[in-house]
């Protein structure tokens, strides 16, 4: 950080999840610390937009990673369950947001973009066919 205060600009992204912005059931400890990064995103936006650095918080809802396989302590059945009946976002459309937050003009900042699969509607509300 000290880097970019230097040099008058820099961007930071951090990544939280829309459990951060609900808490849900039997997730209390993961929404807190998603919860955090919400928290530490918005402080440091406050301390180091003087400075010219940009802070963007992702939140992202159900995207189709090894997340799952590691909640699920590697049972695949299970973890494949979660993205059932319905088309998850995938890594590359978060990737894609973190490109267009990092590349918008100067005179603008993505403070914070939560972003759903189509069939989601909140943290545990997922559309299936």
């Amino acid at each position: 950080i000290n880097g970019m205060i230097e040099r008058g600009k820099g961007h930071i992204v951090n990544l939280s999840s829309v459990a951060g912005k609900q808490t849900y059931a039997n997730g209390a400890v993961y929404c807190a610390s998603k919860k955090a990064v919400e928290a530490i995103s918005e402080g440091m936006r406050l301390d180091l937009t003087q400075h010219g650095i940009k802070v963007t918080n992702i939140a992202p809802g159900a995207v189709e990673t090894e997340f799952s396989l590691v909640r699920f302590k590697g049972d695949e059945t299970r973890a494949s369950k979660v993205y059932e009946g319905f088309d998850p976002l995938l890594a590359q459309d978060i990737a894609d947001a973190i490109v267009y937050a990092v590349n918008a003009p100067a005179r603008v900042t993505i403070a914070d973009l939560t972003i759903y699969a189509s069939a989601q509607s909140a943290p545990t509300i997922i559309f299936r066919k």
